[in-house]
């Protein structure tokens, strides 16, 4: 098992392929998404967090995942408009990816594992599960899909 999340990759919604350690000694907020589910009105409470702490290193990732409801359907255009036009969305936004089954991304495999959910299972259970991850890379918290971002504020910034 990895050290921290800094041993993995991700590509972003343009193809870019991204070292996850270029992150390195930043507080990250990586969440689940999608653009068809009850709580994609977090997109706008996501972007207001980064933008009030993104100055002191503090840097939200999307990922979107069509695993829960079939709730992101789009292509990564279709995503990367979608989150520009309706909720100004300017943090990265990653590749759609799988968080459960055979075919989840490593990056969740990790988190998952070390923050299990609701009574230690490691499944996500719907779009918008939140891990908050410390400037050494480390997993801090896991949040459930209903929890708002701005109710993150405080434990960001004690990371901060």
């Amino acid at each position: 098992m990895s050290d921290s999340i800094y041993d993995f990759k991700a590509t972003l919604l343009n193809g870019e392929e991204v070292d996850l350690d270029t992150y390195r000694g930043k507080v990250l907020l990586i969440v689940n998404t999608a653009s068809e589910c009850g709580f994609t009105p977090q997109y706008a409470g996501l972007e207001t967090l980064y933008q009030n702490l993104k100055s002191k290193g503090f840097v939200v990732l999307g990922f979107p995942c069509n695993q829960f409801g079939a709730q992101e359907p789009g292509d990564a255009t279709t995503i990367g408009q979608f989150c520009q036009v309706n909720f100004g969305v300017t943090f990265p936004m990653f590749a759609k990816i799988e968080v459960n089954g055979e075919n989840t991304h490593p990056l969740y495999a990790y988190l998952k594992h070390e923050a299990a959910g609701l009574l230690g299972t490691e499944a996500i259970k719907w779009n918008f599960t939140k891990f908050l991850v410390d400037r050494e890379g480390q997993v801090v918290e896991r949040y459930a899909p209903a929890t708002k971002p701005e109710d993150l504020t405080q434990a960001v910034e004690a990371l901060l």
